[in-house]
């Protein structure tokens, strides 16, 4: 530490810090200028006056603002007066030297006479030094460590790091009367309720997207009600844990930009706030304790994070069971929650509309492998992640919800519909602006009237040829009259994945769309770049594609004419009546998310498979716990093979061996069936090589997102090391695959059949 006088010593010889040029000022400004000396030494004494309290503040921190403070006077003016101001400046050091000699002496009776602050050598804490050479150099950096207690002491860093944060042992000397065990709150049944007035008040007001969703949720309360009422009657008033949830809606925040409210008037897309209102509804509907957060500070106050910048974890046990956000409310919640993220993240579901694969969710693996993208590396489950559509089976399909229509509706479509109205999918005029469009669209408007609801403020958009009828932007309930009377949906190929087409099935259109050759993926289309998804996308809307096809659903290349047309004839001829399928009702909505609620939990340890230290681990001495499924090839788990009993159950394994090149995503497809990563953990065993008759040569462990799998070249068989990295997705031509496949419920591709 440097002396006050060694601190004035740096000057010029011959000038004290307090000698001045007589001729640069007089008068008024030489006035001016020793009263503001007068004030800083004012200040000074104030702060010395402080600095002789002070029994915990770092002597070195107060000496270097004394001394900052000093440097900053400009001593201009009357030499006499100028001379006094320096006899008090010397008084003063000489004060100040005592003071810090008391300091001195408190401090070291702080930080005991036997060392006991010293920085303890325990190999269970391998990184407390590193900390405490972080923190004498950066306790300073955010509030939160003086909130802790911490005052720049080295016992102050110890206590901290031992107690609010984990990275140093417990200190033996301290007092401390042990930590009483918090009792786990009483459970409590969730109740069915159909009155959303609550939820409304909860969504808050002030923004347009925020106006948007209540308004879904009045439209569809009525729907959301009944629904509430046949899955009691099929749960046969099951008792449910009722939950604390906290939703936070990180895209909406204004930190994070919300780019999203300015535009839901003026043609932006809604595919999200729709999404999130029916997350919120289905939440409320199914009875749990729920707290809704759009901006950063509300998630402070419901989280109980300390004032700061987010360095600092928290200390008292987490408020809610489950948090819901996105990609940015978990940024945020890292920007603020500190370490208590790592240690809370079991908690959270993300909503995360084109999914997450494990290989860019490992962030250690993404980093080595080239998986990293400005998206993934959480480190979280496969499963916390939440799609709008079952497209990753290593996600869990959250959905949303269209509105379903009563039996006077479907004979009114039935009536009023007129054969040649066509209605475009595309709200913004750049959706327009598709190359080739004016072709296919002549050849449309050969057979049909084409509509749109293209929006526009004064003039009409130029991208949208004359021939089409375009309304404007329309609320909802236009929107689906015109749907309601349409016979044809038709898409340019963007926006990918939306709510509307599924809005258009089950209004009664027809809903035809491009198919993409090749394929869209992050390889070949700016969109897809840096998503964290090997995904292909084959067409505008795969699932519709998939999961509905013909005749509601009808993919073509619209570069090929004779094809287009063909379709278009095709379509002309056809009726089709209002589809909609189970998983996007209302009711199937609450029956996925309830099962999700009461079953997913990624926060206990999963107990070790296979068990360690038993020589034969299938109960009844079999040799291994698959058999084949009766008058099929295809094996399952043997019926009380082992007491474990994860979800989904075992009776719902299927497993198989994919071709070469072959995700387990395609190979279990192509069984009809649901790669479901869940039961990876049940297949990573030497015994399903020798199920699916694969001869392993060798036997051997790592980190690599196709595994387990079996080497074709050489004969080796391969399990996976990190249970993180288990996927559906991804292939390479060296492998064939093990695939845990399932069965699922008719309409409810998120389920298996015993599932519920």
């Amino acid at each position: 530490m440097t002396s006050l006088g060694g601190q004035f010593s740096a000057k010029r010889a011959g000038e004290s810090p307090f000698t001045v040029r007589s001729e640069v000022l007089g008068g008024q400004e030489s006035r001016g200028v020793l009263r503001k000396i007068s004030d800083m030494l004012e200040i000074i004494m104030k702060r010395m006056d402080a600095l002789s309290k002070l029994g915990n503040t770092t002597d070195g921190r107060r000496l270097d603002e004394l001394s900052s403070a000093l440097d900053r006077i400009q001593p201009i003016g009357l030499v006499e007066r100028i001379q006094a101001i320096a006899q008090n400046m010397s008084d003063m050091a000489v004060r100040v030297e005592q003071i810090l000699q008391r300091s001195m002496a408190g401090s070291r009776v702080r930080d005991g006479p036997l060392g006991q602050c010293e920085i303890p050598k325990d190999p269970r804490y391998p990184d407390c030094p590193s900390k405490m050479d972080w923190m004498r150099a950066r306790w300073t950096s955010d509030p939160c460590y003086a909130f802790y207690g911490v005052d720049g002491s080295d016992c102050s860093f110890l206590i901290y790091l031992s107690e609010v944060e984990w990275f140093c042992p417990p200190l033996v000397w301290r007092n401390q009367t042990a930590t009483p065990t918090l009792k786990p709150l009483p459970k409590r049944q969730a109740v069915f309720q159909s009155d959303v007035r609550t939820l409304l008040e909860q969504v808050g007001t002030g923004k347009e997207s925020l106006s948007f969703m209540k308004r879904r949720i009045r439209r569809l309360a009525a729907q959301w009600a009944s629904a509430a009422r046949r899955l009691d009657d099929k749960l046969r008033n099951h008792w449910r844990e009722q939950k604390r949830i906290l939703v936070h809606v990180g895209f909406l925040t204004e930190e994070s930009g919300d780019v999203f409210s300015p535009k839901v008037l003026k043609g932006g897309p809604l595919g999200e706030m729709v999404q999130w209102a029916d997350i919120l509804t289905a939440l409320h509907v199914l009875g749990h304790d729920l707290k809704i957060s759009v901006s950063v500070k509300e998630l402070h106050g419901f989280l109980g994070v300390p004032p700061g910048r987010g360095s600092c974890p928290l200390t008292g046990p987490l408020p809610f069971d489950l948090i819901y956000t996105d990609y940015h409310g978990l940024q945020q919640m890292k920007q603020h929650m500190g370490l208590s993220l790592r240690k809370h993240k079991c908690h959270i579901r993300v909503i995360d509309t084109f999914g997450t694969e494990p290989a860019y969710n490992h962030e250690e693996y993404a980093t080595l492998h080239g998986y990293r993208t400005n998206w993934g590396y959480w480190n979280l489950h496969g499963q916390q992640y939440m799609t709008m559509f079952p497209h990753t089976p290593d996600n869990s399909f959250m959905g949303f919800v269209v509105e379903q229509l009563n039996e006077t509706e479907r004979q009114n479509i039935q009536r009023n519909k007129v054969n040649n109205m066509a209605v475009v999918y595309g709200k913004e005029a750049r959706m327009w602006k598709l190359k080739g469009k004016e072709r296919f669209l002549a050849i449309l408007h050969r057979y049909m009237e084409i509509h749109g609801t293209v929006y526009y403020e004064t003039q009409r958009p130029p991208e949208v040829p004359a021939f089409v009828k375009n309304h404007g932007l329309l609320p909802q309930q236009e929107l689906q009259q015109l749907l309601r009377k349409a016979k044809l949906f038709i898409g340019f190929g963007f926006p990918y994945e939306g709510p509307a087409p599924l809005e258009a099935i089950a209004s009664g259109c027809i809903f035809l769309q491009p198919k993409f050759d090749p394929p869209h993926s992050s390889l070949n289309h700016e969109f897809f770049r840096g998503k964290p998804t090997s995904r292909k996308v084959s067409s505008q809307h795969p699932y519709a594609e998939q999961y509905i096809g013909r005749p509601h659903v009808i993919t073509v290349d619209f570069n090929n004419s004779e094809e287009f047309d063909a379709a278009i004839r095709e379509i002309m001829k056809i009726n089709v009546e209002p589809f909609l399928p189970y998983e996007y009702t209302c009711e199937g909505m609450l029956e996925r998310v309830h099962a999700y609620i009461q079953n997913q939990d990624f926060c206990s340890p999963e107990a070790p498979f296979p068990p360690v230290n038993l020589s034969m681990p299938w109960l009844g001495s079999r040799p291994s716990p698959f058999i084949l499924l009766p008058n099929s090839s295809i094996l399952t788990w043997a019926p009380n093979a082992s007491s474990y009993t994860p979800w989904p159950p075992l009776s719902s394994l299927r497993l198989l061996a994919s071709l070469e090149d072959q995700s387990c995503v395609k190979a279990c497809q192509s069984a009809g069936l649901i790669c479901e990563p869940a039961l990876y953990r049940f297949i990573n065993i030497k015994e399903a090589f020798s199920a699916l008759d694969f001869q392993c040569e060798g036997l051997e462990s790592e980190m690599n997102h196709l595994f387990p799998a079996f080497s074709v070249e050489h004969a080796e068989c391969g399990l996976q090391q990190d249970p993180l990295l288990f996927s559906c997705a991804g292939s390479s031509a060296k492998y064939q695959r093990l695939c845990p496949c399932r069965d699922y419920r008719i309409g409810q591709v998120a389920l298996c059949s015993d599932c519920l």
